[in-house]
C-alpha cells in the first residue's frame, strides 16, 4: 500500500511538472510561425491562425484552434479555400495510461470550404496532391508486426460538428451548389453501448433544393469487429422544377450491420414512402470481392406512376423530340454492367402507368458480367396474367436482346383502351410471343425487333363493325334498294378469333386470322404497321346461319364469300365491303343454279 501511494505520487508531480513546464516554459503560439511556413512551402499557400493557440488541462488535456484558413490559388475566388472558427480536442489524461482512450469532447464549429473550378480547368485541388511526396524515391516497406499496444477501451462525451459549408463553384458552366451540414451530433459513446446521434443537412443545387434530418443509435463491439446502426429515420424534403409536382417528401427507417471480418454489409429497410410509395426491404453486399455482390429484396404496395408524370408532359415530350432530330443517335455505353453483381427481387401490389393497371407483380432478376437477366417475372392484369422472360446482353458496343411473353386469359378490349386509346376487340384473349433484336436506339428497336407467335381469342366482339348488317346492306343492294339505313351498333360477336403472327422491320403480318361465330365464317390476311399506326387488313366473309335474328331479311347471300377490307388507323380504323366482287360472286352464283336447272330440264345432257 505504501508502495502504491508513493507510485500515484511520482505520478502526479511528473503530471503537475508536465502542466507547468507547458504553461510556463512552453509559449505553444512560439510554433505558430513555424507551422505557417511549412504549410505555406507545401501547398504554397497562405496559411494563418489567427486566434491564439492554448492548452486545456486537467482533468483532460487538449488544444483549442481558431481562426484557420488557408487560400485557394492566385486569382481565385473566393480567396479564401478553407476556413475554421474554431476546433477543440480534449482527452482525459489518467486512462491513458492504462492504454485507455477517453475523449471529453470533439467539436468543429464554422468550417467553410470553397471549390472553385476556373473557364480554363483549373480548380481548388491543385498544387495539393503532394507532388514533392510523389516524387520522391520510395523506399521498400519493411515487414510490418503487429504492434503491442492494443485499444483496451475507447469513451467519447461528445461530438460536435456544426455550421459545416461547401461551395462548389463552377465558372464554366456558371452554377453555384452549396451543401450545408448545420450539425452532427453524437452523444456519449463507449465501446459496446450504443450512442444516440443525430444531423441536420441542406443543399441548395441551381435546380433544386434538399433538406433531410435523420437520428438513430451507433453502436462499435468492443473487438471493433462490427458495427450497427439501429433506428435509424432519415427524413428528406426535395424541391425543384424537375421533380415530380415539383416537391417530394421522403421517409426512411432502416436498421444497418456493417461486419468487418467479412466484409459484409446489410440493411434492414421497414419503411421507406416516397409520393404514396411505401416499401420494405433488405439488402445484402459484400464487399470483400473484387466487384461487390449486392443482392436486393424489395416489397412495395400500390405504384401510381401516372401521378408523378408533370403536367407538362406534351410540351416537355414536343421539345425532347426536337432536341433528338437535331443531336445524332448513339447506342447506350452499357459497360458499367461488367462492374455489376447484383440480385435482384422485387414484389409490388399494384402499378399504374398510362392508365394501365397490373397487380401482384413478382420478379427476379440479375446482372452479372455484363449481362441483365430477367429471369421470371409475372403479375395480373385485366382478370388475367402476364409472365415473361428476358435477357439484355451489354457486352459487345451494340447490345442484344432476346425475350419471351405470355398473356394468358387478359379481357383485352379494357387492356387496348388503357394501353394504347384503341376499342377494336374485345374477349378473354391469350397471347404468346418470342422476340429477339440489336441496337437500343429508338428506330432500331423498331427495325431490329424479329419476333413471332400466335393468339386466340374467345367469346368477344369486334368493335367499329357489323359485318351481319353490311351483309345486309350489301344484299339490299343487289335487289336495287338503296335506300336502306343502318341504326345498329357497330359491333360484331365472335365465339373464337385466332391466328399467327410475326414482326419484322416493324410491321406486324398476320396470314391466317379466322374467326367463328353463329352466323358468320370469316378468315383473312394482312399487315399493321407500328411506325406508322396504320392496318391493311383483306377479309373473307361467309354466312353460315341466319341472320334474321339480327334484323330480318332472307339469307340470299349463305354460301357466298364475301370480301371485306379493314384499313386507316389503328386507333380510327375504317371496314368496308367490297360491293363489286361480291356482285360478281352473287351473279356467279346464280349462273350456277340457272345451269343446273337446263341441265335438269334437257335430261341430264
Amino acid at each position: 500500500m505504501k508502495a502504491l501511494k508513493w507510485l500515484l505520487g511520482i505520478m502526479a508531480s511528473l503530471i503537475l511538472i508536465l502542466v507547468v513546464y507547458l504553461t510556463v516554459f512552453f509559449d505553444l503560439n512560439s510554433f505558430k510561425p513555424q507551422i505557417v511556413d511549412a504549410v505555406k512551402e507545401q501547398t504554397g499557400r497562405e496559411f494563418a491562425i489567427k486566434d491564439d493557440l492554448s492548452w486545456s488541462f486537467f482533468p483532460s488535456i487538449g488544444i483549442n484552434l481558431g481562426g484557420i484558413t488557408l487560400s485557394n490559388p492566385e486569382n481565385f475566388a473566393p480567396a479564401t479555400f478553407v476556413e475554421i472558427n474554431e476546433a477543440v480536442a480534449n482527452v482525459a489524461l489518467m486512462p491513458l495510461l492504462s492504454q485507455e482512450v477517453e475523449i471529453a469532447m470533439l467539436s468543429l464549429d464554422g468550417l467553410t470550404l470553397n471549390m472553385v473550378t476556373k473557364k480554363d480547368g483549373a480548380n481548388s485541388l491543385d498544387g495539393l496532391s503532394g507532388d514533392k511526396a510523389a516524387t520522391a524515391p520510395k523506399e521498400e516497406a519493411a515487414p510490418s508486426e503487429k504492434s503491442d499496444l492494443q485499444l483496451q477501451s475507447l469513451q467519447i462525451g461528445g461530438v460536435s460538428i456544426t455550421n459545416t459549408r461547401i461551395n462548389l463553384i463552377d465558372e464554366i458552366s456558371d452554377t453555384k451548389q452549396v451543401f450545408m451540414l448545420n450539425s452532427l451530433t453524437l452523444g456519449e459513446f463507449s465501446l459496446g453501448n450504443a450512442a444516440d446521434f443525430a444531423y441536420d443537412f441542406s443543399a441548395q443545387m441551381p435546380d433544386m433544393t434538399v433538406n433531410s434530418n435523420g437520428e438513430g443509435q451507433l453502436t462499435v463491439q468492443h473487438d471493433l469487429s462490427k458495427v450497427m446502426i439501429s433506428g435509424f429515420s432519415i427524413n428528406t424534403d426535395v424541391a425543384g422544377d424537375s421533380i415530380p409536382n415539383k416537391k417530394l417528401s421522403t421517409q426512411l427507417v432502416t436498421d444497418i450491420n456493417v461486419v468487418l471480418d467479412s466484409q459484409t454489409l446489410q440493411v434492414a429497410i421497414s419503411k421507406l414512402s416516397a409520393m404514396d410509395i411505401n416499401a420494405t426491404g433488405d439488402i445484402k453486399v459484400n464487399y470483400g470481392n473484387k466487384i461487390p455482390k449486392i443482392n436486393v429484396q424489395m416489397d412495395f404496395g400500390d405504384i401510381d406512376l401516372d401521378s408523378l408524370m408533370p403536367a407538362s408532359e406534351q410540351t416537355e415530350t414536343k421539345e425532347t423530340e426536337q432536341v433528338a432530330s437535331t443531336t445524332p443517335a448513339e447506342e447506350p455505353d452499357l459497360s458499367a454492367l461488367k462492374t455489376i453483381d447484383l440480385t435482384l427481387g422485387m414484389t409490388v401490389k399494384s402499378i399504374k402507368v398510362s392508365n394501365l393497371l397490373t397487380q401482384d407483380w413478382k420478379m427476379k432478376a440479375t446482372v452479372k458480367d455484363g449481362i441483365a437477366n430477367l429471369s421470371d417475372f409475372s403479375a395480373n392484369l385485366y382478370e388475367g396474367s402476364i409472365t415473361a422472360k428476358a435477357k439484355l446482353d451489354g457486352r459487345q458496343k451494340v447490345a442484344s436482346y432476346n425475350f419471351e411473353q405470355t398473356l394468358s386469359g387478359v379481357q383485352f378490349r379494357p387492356l387496348l383502351k388503357d394501353a394504347a386509346n384503341i376499342d377494336l376487340i374485345s374477349g378473354a384473349a391469350n397471347f404468346n410471343v418470342k422476340g429477339s433484336g440489336k441496337s437500343l436506339l429508338p428506330d432500331n428497336l423498331k427495325k431490329n425487333l424479329l419476333a413471332n407467335g400466335d393468339f386466340a381469342i374467345a367469346d368477344g366482339s369486334l368493335y367499329g363493325v357489323n359485318i351481319p348488317q353490311m351483309i345486309r346492306s350489301a344484299q339490299d343492294k343487289l335487289k336495287g334498294d338503296l335506300s336502306a339505313k343502318n341504326d345498329e351498333e357497330l359491333k360484331t360477336d365472335f365465339t373464337s378469333l385466332t391466328g399467327s403472327y410475326s414482326l419484322k422491320n416493324a410491321v406486324f403480318t398476320n396470314p391466317d386470322l379466322s374467326m367463328a361465330s353463329p352466323l358468320i365464317r370469316l378468315a383473312g390476311n394482312g399487315s399493321a404497321n407500328i411506325d406508322s399506326q396504320t392496318v391493311d387488313y383483306k377479309l373473307t366473309t361467309s354466312v353460315v346461319g341466319s341472320l334474321a335474328g339480327q334484323g330480318g331479311g332472307s339469307d340470299a347471300l349463305a354460301g357466298v364469300d364475301i370480301p371485306l377490307t379493314i384499313k386507316g388507323s389503328m386507333q380510327d380504323p375504317k371496314f368496308g365491303i367490297d360491293t363489286s366482287a361480291l356482285f360478281d360472286a352473287k351473279l356467279k352464283g346464280e349462273t350456277d343454279k340457272l345451269k343446273d336447272s337446263l341441265f335438269k330440264k334437257l335430261g341430264g345432257f
